[in-house]
């Protein structure tokens, strides 16, 4: 009897976990479309977050441009167009314009006005402007 109850209590703590880290699924680019300011970035969903000065437009094209803003440096004011496309519930953006590569960015979590993407090697972290 206990190994039983014991065996349940697993199979209901795995349940739990597995839906509270669920990622959302997007139906099409309209979840997404305009501009949102990335407040910081981090490695790990829970790590210490660094502070950007980023925007991004997520166009009705499909395009998102990328608005960095580097306050000691010498570009000041980056725009940088990447090809985007919402595709089985998730973001494929282009690494680098120009280039065929594209990434894959779940969104993690959305409420509001508030947005959480996981990219293969960073979590942004955005709200939407």
């Amino acid at each position: 009897m206990i190994k039983r109850y014991l065996v349940m209590l697993s199979v209901a703590a795995v349940f739990f976990a597995l839906s509270a880290n669920a990622d959302v699924v997007l139906k099409d680019n309209s979840e997404i479309l305009g501009k949102w300011k990335v407040d910081a970035e981090s490695a790990k969903l829970d790590g210490e977050k660094k502070k950007v000065i980023v925007e991004w437009d997520f166009r009705d094209d499909g395009v998102l441009m990328s608005k960095a803003t580097d306050v000691g440096g010498r570009t000041l004011e980056m725009n940088i167009p990447v090809q985007y496309r919402v595709e089985e519930g998730v973001i494929k953006k282009q690494v680098a314009p120009g280039r065929e590569k594209f990434e894959t960015c779940k969104v993690v979590e959305k409420t509001g006005s508030e947005m959480i993407l996981k990219c293969p090697f960073l979590f942004y972290f955005l709200t939407k402007l």
